[in-house]
């Protein structure tokens, strides 16, 4: 039987909302995938290998994965020309979850690069 304190503890600690990091919910190839995107812009070295992989985990420590996939969406639809881009360009739940990765992002360009 677990004592009052520690059932108090526990209690606070599943009732806390889980981080990202804590989640590791990042699929591998999701990963992978990036940091060989990153890699290609920044130079295919081992530096770009190390500073990349950096950031993905940066990226993944702030972002869960579901909001980093929708903040991604975005970003891609965002690129659309004509009316399918307005509609993601205009949409105030589309900025915030752009503004949210591009927090991420910057957050994990200066502790990396």
């Amino acid at each position: 039987m677990l004592r009052p304190a520690a059932a108090v503890l526990f209690a606070l600690a599943a009732a806390l909302p889980a981080r990202a990091a804590d989640l590791n919910d990042y699929p591998t190839s999701v990963r992978a995938d990036y940091v060989f995107g990153c890699m290609k812009a920044n130079g295919d070295s081992r530096q770009a290998l190390e500073q990349c992989s950096c950031s993905i985990d940066i990226l993944a420590s702030i972002l869960p994965y579901e909001r980093y996939v929708s903040a991604e969406t975005v970003a891609s639809m965002d690129l659309q020309a004509g009316q399918i881009g307005s509609l993601f360009r205009n949409s105030r739940l589309a900025k915030e979850a752009l503004e949210e990765l591009r927090r991420a992002q910057a957050e994990a360009q200066v502790r990396c690069f």
